[in-house]
């Protein structure tokens, strides 16, 4: 595997945006890993949902950096087969775990909230992703000392996604998507013709994405991966969005 050239990131030095995507414009994922791992150093690390496809992004970093933080945001309210396949793909692949959850159990968070989920009001769903998964994360963040994360995002998953680079900042932070340009299709074959990776076990009864089971169903013909999520009332879950108003307004400026 070729290197991509980098300069390693100095703490409290930004990384130019620009030359790093120029550079990286036509790198394979393997590379777009290495050039993250050679330029953040310790300050990186994965995310994951163990969603549907979630075997793909955790097969390609470990192969790359076999020790890379793991996170893992548990909500309290992920299907039962999520948790299995976590507990698979964990000793599958040697992962180095790292489990953070929101301070509220799941029944002492319902008992003060009530059923966010339930609502049709926007602001109610993106409260409950404030509280169960965003808040979680930027714990998680800030212990684990993080500059960068490497996430499985891609361009053909929602309308937000389709306008990002390969990396981004937010929040303080850049974000380092490698296989971005992937479809569907590529996933597939990565999966299960180079590498007999397993998908989601909810997979197989029509989930296309997968998270909460009270929030999840599986989607129809001509739908698309994410409509299967809060009743097609929102597509991100918060923790792929700008969080403050003068991130986003950065993000529309420069056309994302």
């Amino acid at each position: 595997m070729t290197r991509i050239p980098s300069q390693p990131a100095a703490p409290g030095q930004p990384v130019d945006l620009d030359a790093a995507n120029a550079q990286l414009d036509n790198a394979t994922p393997q590379q777009t890993i290495q050039w993250a791992a050679d330029t953040f150093g310790d300050g990186l690390v994965m995310s994951t949902s163990f969603g549907v496809q979630s075997a793909v992004m955790l097969h390609l970093v470990t192969q790359v950096v076999p020790d890379i933080p793991v996170i893992f945001i548990d909500t309290g309210f992920h299907f039962q087969e999520t948790y299995q396949f976590a507990d698979e793909l964990t000793e599958r692949l040697k992962l180095n775990l790292k489990v953070y959850a929101a301070q509220e159990s799941p029944s002492w968070f319902v008992a003060r909230h009530g059923q966010l989920w339930d609502s049709d009001n926007p602001e109610d769903l993106n409260r409950y992703d404030l509280l169960r998964k965003v808040q979680p994360m930027n714990r998680a963040l800030e212990e684990l000392g993080v500059t960068a994360t490497l996430a499985g995002l891609r361009r053909q998953q929602t309308n937000h996604r389709a306008n990002l680079r390969r990396v981004e900042g937010q929040d303080g932070r850049y974000k380092v998507a490698p296989i971005l340009e992937w479809t569907t299709k590529d996933v597939h074959e990565y999966l299960t013709k180079k590498h007999d990776l397993p998908y989601h076990p909810l997979y197989e009864k029509g989930y296309a994405s997968i998270g909460d089971w009270h929030s999840t169903r599986p989607i129809t013909a001509g739908e698309d991966e994410r409509s299967g999520r809060f009743g097609g009332l929102k597509q991100e879950c918060g923790l792929h969005l700008p969080t403050t108003q003068q991130e986003d307004d950065s993000r529309f400026s420069s056309g994302l």
